[in-house]
C-alpha cells in the first residue's frame, strides 16, 4: 500500500531497469535528470519552468549576484549613452536595460547572453525614426516604441520560420562593414555635442559634417576640455585596471571637471535628472501610417539584432561549452522586444560587452541577467538624480569611445588582405552605412555578397592539367603553374566548381580556347564538381558532339556521387551516350591514348604518358 501511495503522489517518477554484475535483472525508481524530457503528462494548471531553473543552487545564486552587480555597473553608463545615440531621454536606455534582459533570459537558450540597448541598434533606431518625425518632436518616443513592437513581431515570425540557419548567409564582412559605418555615423552625430555646438538641423552624416564646417567658430572651449578629460580618464583607467568599468570612471571624471569649471554657467549643457520610477506602461501606436513608415526599418533592426544576439550567444557558448539553440534565441529576442514595447523600451539585442563581462564575472545561470536588471531598477528608484550633473560633452565623449570600440580593426585588416572581393563587400557596406542610412546598409552589403558569390560560382577555375614527369606516380598538376608539357591530342582539365547554368558559358569558353587543330580527346577531372544541372549536361553533350566530329570523344573521371547521380537521372539525354565516364585519371588516360592518332604520335616530342612508349615514334623521343 505504501508503494502505491508513493507512486500516486509522485507521477514524475520513472522506472529504470538494469542488471547487476551477475546478470540479474532489477529495477529502481528514479527522478529524471533536468535535461531529460518527461514523458509524463503535466497536469493542467502547472507551469513549465525553464530547464536552467533546476541548476539554481545557493552557490550559483552568489555567483550570479556578483555577475549581476558587475553587469549593472557596466550598463548604467552604456544605457544612458545608448539612449542619447537613439535620440531618446536617458531613462529610456535604462528602461530597456531593465525589461529586455529579463524576458530574453527567461525565454532564450543562452545562459550568459545579456540583452538590452546596444550601439548599433540605437543608431539604426535613430536613423529609422528620424526619417518619420523630428527627434525634437513629441511623437519621436511613440514611434520608437512602435518600432520596438514591430521589430519583435518580425523576429517572432522569423523564429517560427526556423530562421536560425539563414542568419549564416549574412557574412562577417557585412557585419564588420556595418559596424564600421555605424561607428562613423555615431561619431559624426556626437561631435557637435562634444564641441558645445548647437544641434544640427539635419541628422544624416552629410548634414552633420556640413553643420560642423559652418559652425566650427562657435566651439565652446569648456565643453571641449570636459570631453577630452572624459576620453583621457577612460583610456588611463582601462590601461591601469581592466576590471574597473572605464566608462563609469570617465563619466565621474567629466562630471567633476565640469563642476570644478562651473560648466553650467559657461554654456555647458547637462543631461538632467531622471524620473525616479520603474519603466511605465506604454502602448505602441499601431496606426496604418506608423506601420507603413516603419516596417522596412523594423526588418533591418530585427535582422541586425538577431545577427548580434545569435553570434554573441554562440561565441560565449563556445567558451562555456553550452549548445545554443538559435531559433529559441530568436524567439526570446522577439518576445523581449514585444514585451518591452509595453514598458517604454526601445529595441534591444544581445550585447557583446555585457555578455562577455557576465561570463567572465562568474555567472552560472540567466539569474545573473535578472539580478543585473534588478540592480539597475533599484538605482533608478533610489538615485534618479545620478545624471542631474552629468555634462552632455561627457556623454558624447563616452559615445565616441563606444564608437571606437565598435570598429574591429583586426578583422578589417584581415579582410582587406584576404581578397579584393571581401574588400569590395566591406567598402560597399561602409559607404552605404554612411551615405544611404544604416537600415539600407545591411541590404546593400548582403546584396553585394550575393553578387560576389554568384560571380565566383559563375567563373570556376578551369585548370589545364598534365602529369608531372620525374615522379613515379606522375600526379596531375596545373600545367601552366608547373610549366608542364601537354599532349597535343588529349587535353585534360580540372574544374573547381559545379556545372550549372551560371558557369557553363565560362567553362565552355576556356575549354574551347585550349582546343587546337590536333585535339581530338578531352578529359575533365571532376573532383571539384559538386553537381551538374540541365545546362551542365547540355555543355557536356555539346563538347562531346564537337569531339566526336573530330574522331575522338569527351571523358569524365573522379565524379562525386551527386554529380554521377545527376547524369544518371536522364540516361537518354541527347549527347550523353557518347560521353565516357571513368573512375580515375589513370584509367581514363589508359583508355583514351589507345584511340589517339598514330600519325601525330610519330612526330610528337611530348611523350608525357607511360602509354606513349607503345606509340609509333617512341624511339625518336628527345
Amino acid at each position: 500500500m505504501a508503494s502505491i501511495v508513493r507512486r500516486a503522489c509522485n507521477p514524475l517518477m520513472i522506472r529504470a531497469r538494469s542488471e547487476d554484475a551477475l546478470g540479474r535483472s532489477w529495477s529502481m525508481r528514479t527522478m529524471p535528470r533536468p535535461d531529460q524530457k518527461l514523458s509524463a503528462k503535466i497536469p493542467d494548471g502547472d507551469v513549465r519552468l525553464p530547464s536552467w531553473v533546476h541548476q539554481v543552487t545557493g552557490r550559483t545564486i552568489i555567483s550570479d549576484l556578483v555577475a549581476g552587480l558587475t553587469g549593472a555597473l557596466i550598463v548604467l553608463p552604456q544605457g544612458v549613452a545608448y539612449a542619447l545615440i537613439a535620440g531618446l531621454p536617458p531613462e529610456y536606455g535604462l528602461y530597456t536595460a531593465i525589461i529586455t534582459p529579463i524576458v530574453a533570459a527567461l525565454l532564450g537558450s543562452s545562459h550568459h547572453l545579456i540583452s538590452g540597448p546596444t550601439a548599433a541598434i540605437s543608431i539604426i533606431t535613430f536613423s529609422v525614426v528620424s526619417q518619420v518625425t523630428s527627434p525634437s518632436s513629441t511623437d519621436f518616443i511613440k514611434y520608437a516604441i512602435t518600432l520596438t513592437f514591430l521589430v519583435g513581431v518580425v523576429q517572432i515570425f522569423l523564429g517560427l520560420l526556423r530562421f536560425g540557419k539563414i542568419l549564416n548567409f549574412i557574412s562577417k564582412t557585412v557585419i564588420v562593414g556595418f559596424t564600421t559605418g555605424a561607428a562613423i555615423v555615431i561619431a559624426a552625430t556626437q561631435l557637435p555635442n562634444l564641441l558645445g555646438l548647437p544641434a544640427s538641423e539635419g541628422h544624416s552624416f552629410v548634414a552633420t559634417i556640413k553643420h560642423l564646417s559652418t559652425s566650427i567658430s562657435e566651439v565652446n572651449a569648456y565643453s571641449l576640455v570636459i570631453g577630452v578629460t572624459t576620453i583621457v580618464a577612460a583610456a588611463i583607467t582601462k590601461r591601469l585596471s581592466p576590471k574597473i568599468p572605464p566608462l563609469l570612471v570617465a563619466m565621474l571624471a567629466g562630471s567633476v571637471v565640469s563642476y570644478g569649471l562651473n560648466g553650467s554657467e559657461q554654456g555647458v549643457r547637462l543631461i538632467g535628472g531622471m524620473p525616479g520610477q520603474l519603466p511605465p506602461f506604454s502602448f505602441p501606436g499601431l496606426t496604418f501610417d506608423a506601420i507603413s513608415n516603419l516596417w522596412t526599418g523594423a526588418i533591418a533592426v530585427a535582422l541586425i539584432g538577431l545577427i548580434e544576439s545569435v553570434s554573441i550567444a554562440r561565441a560565449v557558448g563556445i567558451r562555456s561549452g553550452q549548445r545554443i539553440r538559435a531559433n529559441k534565441e530568436i524567439l526570446g529576442q522577439g518576445m523581449s522586444n514585444i514585451v518591452g514595447s509595453f514598458f517604454s523600451c526601445y529595441a534591444g539585442a544581445g550585447s557583446f560587452t555585457r555578455s562577455g563581462a557576465n561570463y567572465d564575472s562568474g555567472a552560472k545561470t540567466p539569474m545573473a541577467a535578472i539580478f543585473a536588471s534588478s540592480f539597475v531598477a533599484a538605482l533608478l528608484l533610489i538615485v534618479p538624480w545620478i545624471t542631474a550633473y552629468l555634462p552632455i560633452p561627457t556623454m558624447s565623449a563616452v559615445v565616441l569611445l563606444i564608437a571606437w570600440n565598435l570598429v574591429d580593426h583586426k578583422s578589417i585588416g584581415e579582410l582587406i588582405r584576404s581578397s579584393w572581393a571581401e574588400s569590395l563587400i566591406l567598402f560597399v557596406t561602409v559607404i552605404a552605412s554612411v551615405f544611404l542610412g544604416l537600415d539600407l546598409a545591411v541590404y546593400c552589403g548582403a546584396l553585394t555578397s550575393l553578387v560576389v558569390y554568384l560571380h565566383k560560382t559563375a567563373h570556376p577555375r578551369v585548370v589545364p592539367v598534365a602529369p608531372v614527369q620525374g615522379r613515379k606516380e606522375k600526379p596531375l598538376r596545373n600545367a601552366q603553374k608547373w610549366i608542364l608539357s601537354e599532349c597535343p591530342q588529349l587535353k585534360m582539365y580540372r574544374i573547381d566548381g559545379s556545372l550549372f547554368f551560371g558557369s557553363t558559358e565560362h567553362i565552355k569558353l576556356v575549354i574551347e580556347a585550349g582546343i587546337d587543330g590536333n585535339t581530338s580527346h578531352v578529359l575533365i577531372v571532376c573532383s571539384g564538381v559538386n553537381f551538374i544541372d540541365i545546362s551542365g549536361k547540355e555543355l557536356i553533350a555539346n563538347i562531346g558532339s564537337m569531339l566526336e566530329g573530330r574522331g575522338g570523344y569527351l571523358a569524365l573521371c573522379n565524379l562525386k556521387d551527386p554529380a554521377r547521380e545527376s547524369l544518371r537521372a536522364e540516361p537518354n539525354f541527347v549527347g550523353l551516350d557518347n560521353v565516357r565516364v571513368y573512375s580515375s585519371p589513370e584509367e581514363a588516360i589508359s583508355r583514351m591514348t589507345d584511340n589517339v592518332w598514330d600519325s601525330i604520335c610519330r612526330t610528337c616530342t611530348a611523350r608525357i604518358f607511360d602509354e606513349c612508349s607503345r606509340k609509333p615514334g617512341h624511339g625518336s623521343t628527345t
